[in-house]
């Protein structure tokens, strides 16, 4: 076989693989116009090379992202060098349709993309080769690992019974809050909720009937927050709301609706239908407050306070 009749044997080989590697190979002009388009681009595109070549890109797919693009194809020529887009950068640059059998819930393609230039006889960067690379399986898993770490995350800061932050959760918010009030001089209460009475339930119709007397009490909680209050479950049957930009009127009238839906609501259990009422404790934040757990001591000291003074009341103290 001669030289020349090898060379065209190379040739034919190349042209093979660039249309069936699973990759996608894009060569733009200085005009973005289409220079190469290979079977993944095809494939995925829906778009033939005829149909592509010659013709500007953001004219077949408008809604590429223009400046992003011209910018990175622009550092490419201009420096002679290769640049890169990942997934997490950028999700795509083109937006085809994810056909990867495990990871098909995913709405689109991932695609990770190499830039690189492609220089004339002169050495003289003539054209721009775009490599997209299609890691949806790799994202699609990164993506749930970090759901899930987030998920162990939430779950090792709530109350499994309740719903609400756990104590030690709910104390770094209290902190939180504390510095805040302090650096910025800003209102803030914080109130202590106690069933009362809430042993002889357990002992009389047994536990199941007291998880389900704190599971109601939290649920009226949170359905009478507001979106910047934190609730937690503070110990057995003990809760803590955090209420910041509240003063003490405003903590005092949501105590007393605390108290009156908890009053009113009806419980049932498997053996009869249940009535609690709650004792509350409110606290306003203070300057004189040296830590946090001066302004939790004080809420205490209020909730203290309702028990000795009957229960089934809010006692405040400023």
């Amino acid at each position: 076989m001669t030289q020349p009749e090898f060379a065209l044997q190379d040739i034919h080989w190349l042209m093979d693989l660039l249309q069936t590697v699973e990759v996608g190979i894009v060569v733009l002009d200085q005009h973005y116009k289409v220079r190469a388009w290979n079977g993944f681009m095809e494939n995925h595109s829906g778009l033939s090379a005829g149909e592509t070549q010659g013709h500007n890109l953001f004219t077949l797919f408008p809604d590429l992202p223009v400046h992003w693009l011209e910018r990175k194809i622009s550092t490419v020529r201009l420096l002679n060098t290769r640049t890169f887009s990942s997934w997490e950068q950028r999700p795509y640059l083109f937006r085809f349709r994810n056909r990867r059998p495990i990871t098909g819930i995913e709405p689109f393609m991932y695609q990770n993309i190499t830039f690189f230039p492609l220089t004339d006889l002169n050495g003289e960067v003539d054209s721009v080769c775009l490599l997209i690379y299609d890691v949806t399986d790799m994202a699609s898993n990164r993506r749930q690992l970090e759901r899930s770490n987030a998920q162990l995350t939430r779950l090792s800061q709530i109350d499994g019974l309740t719903g609400l932050f756990n104590r030690s959760t709910w104390e770094a918010f209290l902190d939180t809050e504390f510095q805040r009030n302090h650096r910025y001089g800003s209102e803030a209460a914080l109130v202590m909720l106690d069933i009362d009475h809430f042993k002889p339930i357990n002992d009389t119709y047994g536990h199941p009937a007291g998880d389900e007397v704190i599971r109601t009490i939290s649920r009226l909680i949170r359905h009478n927050l507001r979106q910047p209050d934190i609730a937690g479950r503070y110990g057995g049957e003990e809760f803590a709301v955090i209420l910041p930009e509240t003063d003490r009127e405003g903590a005092h009238c949501f105590a007393e609706r605390i108290r009156e839906v908890v009053e009113q609501q009806v419980i049932p259990c498997d053996s009869a239908d249940l009535q609690v009422t709650l004792s509350l404790g409110v606290a306003t934040a203070s300057p004189d407050f040296a830590s946090a757990d001066d302004w939790l001591k004080t809420a205490d000291k209020a909730l203290y306070i309702s028990k000795e003074s009957g229960r089934n009341r809010v006692s405040v103290l400023d």
